[in-house]
């Protein structure tokens, strides 16, 4: 049996979908949750925190993908963000791992994310998986603390804990930056883009994403280590854009604004993190994925936008909006 949080999430439901069809799940979701989003499986419910009790979650598991979080969002309404954070991923994660172990589960999987790296790349210098942690945000912060945690507790326990970290995740049902993205390309939108062509972003499909956790869940290499993933292709603004735009058959209209001037903009908006993630160069490698668990991504980065468009363009009208 294998337990998996944050079952109602965009990572999770795809990784339910791909178990289901090997192996018995049960599936953990907030008490404020819905409807199971699988059907004919375990339901748990509980909030991830210091004091939780996820004993009878536990019967009969061997294994634990913890894809639940409290998720890097822009606005942040909390008065004390990283407090926040601190107490669902950092708190939270720990006393479900602490249970885990407890109860003689052997591998507990944690979705953390790139950010424990940092939030941009020089050229040429991706992020790897055993450089010195680097974030910069409250997200970050708590995601690598999470990690250091959750190393301590195996090195006590003996529950081997294996660590990936994504890099922005795209797919069908993607929501945030990346729906905007395809909405504008969609309507023929006019984008100040064209020019950002010297950066490198790396991106993760969500079928490649869940491929390599259901690698780790049982590979033998991948006990106690931290892994990066991507598509293994870095593409620029401009060139995903296009590549988008293709993928949605619609050409991508790219004014070519130079990168100076956006940056410019964005910092009199107030706003230079926008430029950042538009004109920066976010690479990771994943040399170390590849070689240890002789994994390679099953989707190309064309494939991967393409199921992603299809998705989009085949969903309610009211939903493309």
């Amino acid at each position: 049996m294998i337990l998996v949080t944050g079952a109602t999430g965009f990572v999770g439901r795809a990784l339910c979908a791909a178990l289901i069809k090997s192996c018995p799940i049960r599936i953990a979701v907030r008490n404020t949750a819905g409807e199971s989003p699988v059907d004919g499986v375990d339901v748990v419910r509980g909030e991830l925190s210091a004091t939780a009790d996820w004993s009878a979650a536990m019967a009969g598991v061997v294994a634990v993908v913890h894809c639940a979080a409290r998720v890097h969002v822009m606005n942040d309404d909390a008065v004390d963000p990283l407090a926040e954070f601190r107490r669902i991923n950092v708190e939270g994660s720990l006393q479900l791992a602490r249970q885990a172990a407890a109860a003689g589960v052997r591998r507990f999987v944690f979705l953390s994310s790139i950010k424990v790296n940092g939030e941009q790349t020089d050229p040429g210098r991706p992020f790897t998986a055993d450089q010195a942690p680097g974030p910069l945000d409250p997200y970050g912060i708590s995601k690598m603390e999470a990690e250091a945690a959750l190393r301590a507790l195996a090195r006590e326990t003996g529950m081997a804990v294996v660590i990936i970290r994504p890099p922005l995740v795209y797919g069908p049902a993607v929501k945030g930056n990346f729906l905007a993205m395809m909405r504008a390309l969609w309507r023929g939108i006019p984008l100040p883009l064209g020019a950002v062509t010297a950066n490198r972003r790396s991106l993760v499909a969500l079928d490649n994403l869940v491929d390599l956790i259901v690698t780790c869940i049982d590979h033998p290499a991948a006990v106690n280590q931290t892994f990066l993933v991507s598509d293994a292709e870095d593409l620029s603004t401009a060139a995903l854009l296009r590549r988008m735009g293709q993928a949605l058959g619609r050409p991508a209209r790219l004014l070519p604004v130079p990168v100076g001037i956006l940056r410019l903009a964005a910092t009199l908006l107030g706003r230079p993190g926008i430029a950042q993630r538009l004109c920066g160069s976010l690479e990771v490698d994943i040399d170390k994925t590849r070689h240890l668990l002789g994994w390679s991504p099953p989707l190309s980065v064309d494939e991967g936008l393409r199921r992603t468009a299809a998705h989009w363009m085949t969903a309610p009208q009211s939903a493309r909006r």
